[in-house]
């Protein structure tokens, strides 16, 4: 992802707003990834899906989704289960799923070591971090701007700790390195697997909890239904969509101190398959002006 903030453990708002060009008029759906994503090798890959390929059985190509009518058609739905999202919607754009932020291009493997690099630190130590961690390689091994996944495989964790990465943060990421190199994580899964694939393949990676792989599949990925109950700041903005008193459930405590989990998904559930987008403005009702989600500028 394309911000400047740093990931902070269950507490997000998402924001990207680097300018792209807009993206090719290619077809979009909610439950696959919407997002260009760049190989170990640095090759660009679009989404393909190919339950659009021309047959007599497809509607016109006017009535498909795609990327450019996505988030339209994303608004659409969340008005028609609940008008009164309208003022928080217009007063906020979801750059994020819009055609520009479909055309951005996300490698995986750099997104997500960003993001196990700035775990529990601030973001001044995050970037630094990244910085030197980017300088222990060769510039001409990194054209993109970031070691591949091989390349990090192969350098051991003593080097690796020079970058001002811990012990176990420096075994995360290399790791994280080897199954990208081994075939365990691979581009066309997180292209084409469902939902649930891609979240269980990718929290069996050590140092990705749940709340980490549900951000990078919203905002990197550019899943449309994603939905995390774990983030406090979604928890927050839906106990005031409700119109509860925030403050006041503020002083309980405990993991679900906003609204409970099963009351959170029974909320959401009309909101599918757009529930990623959903979540989105849950964060804009309260203005939680928190971190993004990763940064791997």
């Amino acid at each position: 992802m394309t911000s400047n903030s740093v990931l902070r453990p269950t507490y997000s708002s998402g924001d990207i707003d680097d300018a792209t060009p807009l993206p090719d008029n290619r077809p979009a759906e909610p439950h696959t990834t919407n997002a260009t994503l760049v190989t170990p090798r640095g090759t660009q890959v679009q989404p393909n899906y190919s339950n659009f390929e021309e047959s007599s059985s497809q509607p016109a190509a006017s009535s498909l989704t795609t990327a450019r009518s996505l988030l339209d058609e994303a608004v659409a739905h969340l008005l028609a289960v609940d008008s009164g999202l309208g003022p928080v919607i217009d007063q906020h754009h979801c750059h994020v799923f819009s055609p520009s932020g479909l055309a951005e291009s996300i490698d995986p493997f750099r997104s997500l070591a960003s993001g196990i690099m700035a775990q529990q630190v601030s973001g001044a130590a995050a970037k630094s971090i990244k910085n030197k961690f980017v300088a222990l390689f060769p510039p001409e091994s990194c054209p993109s701007g970031f070691p591949s996944p091989a390349l990090v495989a192969e350098t051991g964790i003593p080097r690796l700790r020079e970058a001002g990465l811990s012990q176990r943060k420096a075994e995360y990421i290399q790791g994280l390195a080897a199954k990208f190199t081994n075939g365990e994580l691979t581009i066309p899964m997180l292209m084409n697997g469902s939902d649930e694939e891609v979240m269980e393949k990718l929290v069996a990676v050590r140092g990705l909890g749940i709340w980490s792989v549900e951000m990078f599949m919203c905002f990197g990925l550019k899943r449309m239904d994603v939905f995390s109950t774990g983030d406090l700041g979604v928890q927050r903005g839906m106990a005031a969509y409700k119109g509860r008193d925030v403050a006041k459930l503020k002083a309980k405590g405990g993991k679900w101190k906003y609204m409970s989990e099963k009351e959170m998904l029974e909320v959401a559930e009309p909101f599918r398959p757009y529930r990623s987008l959903f979540m989105w403005y849950m964060w804009r009702i309260e203005d939680v002006d928190v971190a993004a989600i990763q940064d791997n500028a």
